[in-house]
């Protein structure tokens, strides 16, 4: 059985370079990589085309590699609650490309299927079509016109899971099964930070939703945030 474990996020992240497509798995400041965007901003990384569902916020996520700059391109759905971000957009310092949030989880599917392009209704007579090729298909005997999508072709999909062993298999928590699983599937070489590590044949295989095939390199992170997760108890009697 292949070992996939590395030290740290300094490891996993040593050979990314300037102006590549990096995956970032989580929804909203949920499941995301804390340790791994760290890295980034220790490293310097430039020129990054960020594939992600949104953009973080200002103080948080994606938001800490906008403040230094680091991004070149937003690829998401969202693009709320961050003022960097909206102010990078408007004045032209970053390139944005919206995508329906459900046309961007399909083409992060596509990609770890191996199908180059997938057909969808979304977009079409928007903006989200200019440029894009449309094709007209009968589906349950209607007629319609659907926009061919793209498959993503990123250099590195980075995702955060809450417990996963030496082999690499993965288990995500609650809201954390967002994109975090479609992402693992779709990146050239997939790392993986987790909250717990434990040996391989620990996680009941009936409660995996990430197989270790598609990871090639995984750490336990350490001092998690995790904004958005409260805690609230009752007062005792």
């Amino acid at each position: 059985m292949i070992n996939r474990v590395i030290k740290n996020a300094e490891e996993a992240l040593k050979d990314v370079k300037d102006n590549q497509t990096i995956m970032f798995g989580g929804f909203g400041l949920c499941g995301i990589p804390e340790n791994c965007i760290t890295q980034l901003i220790k490293m310097g990384t430039k020129g990054i085309t960020a594939i992600s569902n949104n953009a973080g916020v200002d103080d948080f996520g994606l938001g800490l590699l906008l403040q230094t700059k680091q991004i070149k391109k937003m690829i998401s759905s969202y693009v709320g609650e961050n003022d960097e971000f909206e102010r990078q957009m408007l004045s032209g310092e970053l390139e944005v490309e919206l995508i329906p949030q459900g046309t961007l989880a399909t083409r992060c599917l596509a990609a770890g299927y191996g199908m180059p392009v997938i057909y969808t209704p979304a977009g079409v007579g928007t903006e989200v079509a200019e440029g894009k090729e449309t094709r007209k298909f009968n589906y349950n005997g209607q007629e319609k016109e659907y926009l061919m999508e793209k498959a993503f072709e990123a250099d590195f999909a980075i995702v955060k899971a809450w417990k996963g062993d030496t082999a690499g298999n993965l288990i995500y928590k609650s809201t954390a099964r967002n994109f975090n699983p479609l992402m693992a599937m779709a990146g050239k070489i997939t790392i993986a930070e987790v909250e717990h590590l434990v040996p391989a044949g620990e996680l009941d295989p009936d409660h995996i939703h990430t197989p270790g095939i598609y990871v090639h390199r995984i750490f336990e992170g350490k001092n998690y945030e995790k904004r958005i997760e409260q805690r609230t108890v009752r007062k005792r009697a």
